[in-house]
């Protein structure tokens, strides 16, 4: 089994953002562009609690709520269904007492105002003042697909205003080289460019461009 992930490296993969960790992991990994933060200056990085629920119903997010740990992140597969909000402000107070880091669910939200002076990041596919039932089964803790992306319980879910990216819980070390060795390189374009240099001469793309026609 895998060993959950520490604090310092949610931290690292927070502060690396969304875009670099995508790149890193060789573009993969990444949610649906549909699916965006409440506000803009959102971030979590937390743990995968998958939820597995019907369309406008939320009794399994009641649960996971309950089963929630510090550091988990909800990933929440309403089935891409936007007329309802099966999560709103006093759902995000219970997370919060819990300790779960935020949200990521294919479907709706509502009490989108509170929730962001809560505090709590949220990403959704969209925002729904209609209500939910509390009667059908579902499922938590197994794998779901979220935003066209398979998520296992304990990956790791990094999110801010660029989207949602998932790192499979055993390639969170590897992910955290290559997006190091990532910003190394992006830091060494930016110097270069500073000093005059072109961008087109870093990446290695005038012979390219000449083949295509463009010089």
């Amino acid at each position: 089994m895998t060993a959950r992930p520490t604090k310092e490296q949610l931290e690292t993969l927070e502060r690396f953002g969304v875009a670099t960790i995508h790149e890193a992991q060789g573009g993969t990994g990444a949610l649906d562009s549909a699916i965006k933060p409440l506000h803009p200056d959102m971030t979590m990085a937390g743990v995968a609690l998958t939820v597995d629920c019907k369309p406008s119903d939320n009794l399994a997010i009641q649960h996971a709520v309950t089963v929630g740990r510090p550091g988990d992140v909800l990933v929440v597969d309403a089935k891409a269904f936007t007329e309802a909000g099966p999560w709103g402000d006093i759902l995000t107070l219970y997370a919060q007492q819990v300790g779960i880091a935020g949200l990521v669910i294919d479907g709706s939200v509502r009490d989108s105002r509170d929730i962001v002076a809560m505090g709590f990041p949220v990403f959704s596919r969209g925002i729904c003042v209609k209500g939910t039932g509390k009667f059908q089964p579902g499922s938590v803790n197994t794998p779901v697909t979220c935003g066209g992306v398979a998520i296992n319980p304990g990956d790791v879910i990094v999110g801010d205003a660029d989207g949602v990216v998932a790192v499979p819980a055993q390639d969170i070390d590897r992910v955290i080289e290559l997006a190091e060795a990532r910003i190394r390189k992006e830091e060494h374009f930016r110097s270069e460019l500073r000093d005059g240099k072109s961008l087109v001469d870093l990446m290695g793309l005038d012979g390219r461009l000449t083949e295509l026609g463009y010089r």
